[in-house]
């Protein structure tokens, strides 16, 4: 078995209608997303872990932790004492990392629902990391991005529903997005002109008239 790569690229780029973002299935029957670059291409799980691996034989790092605090409540009857500690922290933030590039990846090609599960899983992150972190710095490393996560989670959501012609609950989402990003702003002691800048808040408010086009049309 040849492990050269060649033939796919150039088949890959031999399709004028091919997009740099694909599905495939995989020899295991099971849907992969592949990314071409200009040296190669990338190629992740569609679910599950990106990379395939099950540390600790759970799905992820994430359901790993969890498992662990669930199992301290057992013991202890209270979550008081548990915490995560740098290196725990670290190894999160990096595997969020891994669903951050899946997520992006499956909003270029629409599917819009594997992007909703996937950024609610990172938010996820950040809760626990906020809440359980042994220090401060952890704590916080991941707040600055949560506008940004949030706006990608209900982007996916809104479009979704509007692909099924739920207009009014699309932009019912939206604007609670806004107004839940806005107090994130405010509880960061953003100043209003800072507020006014967010990109994320821009993004919103786009779809939203995205969307309103769409009904009205």
């Amino acid at each position: 078995m040849s492990f050269d790569i060649s033939h796919i690229l150039k088949d890959w780029d031999a399709d004028p209608d091919a997009k740099y973002i694909r599905k495939i299935i995989g020899i295991d029957g099971k849907e992969k997303i592949q990314i071409r670059v200009e040296l190669g291409l990338l190629q992740m799980e569609a679910d599950g872990r990106p990379d395939g691996k099950k540390p600790y034989g759970k799905e992820s790092l994430l359901e790993h932790y969890i498992s662990l605090l669930e199992n301290y409540r057992k013991e202890y009857e209270t979550e008081e004492g548990f915490k995560l500690d740098h290196h725990d922290c670290e190894r999160l933030r990096e595997e969020s990392l891994q669903y951050y590039h899946r997520y992006i990846s499956l909003f270029e090609i629409e599917d819009y629902r594997r992007v909703e599960r996937d950024t609610a899983r990172n938010l996820r992150v950040f809760d626990i990391l906020r809440r359980y972190a042994e220090n401060q710095d952890d704590s916080l490393s991941l707040e600055k991005y949560r506008p940004y996560v949030i706006m990608m989670n209900t982007r996916a959501r809104a479009l979704s529903m509007s692909g099924r012609k739920n207009y009014a609950e699309a932009i019912d989402i939206l604007e609670e997005a806004i107004e839940e990003i806005t107090n994130f702003y405010i509880d960061q002691e953003f100043g209003e002109d800072e507020i006014a800048q967010s990109q994320e808040l821009e993004v919103l408010k786009a779809t939203i008239k995205e969307i309103h086009d769409k009904w009205e049309g």
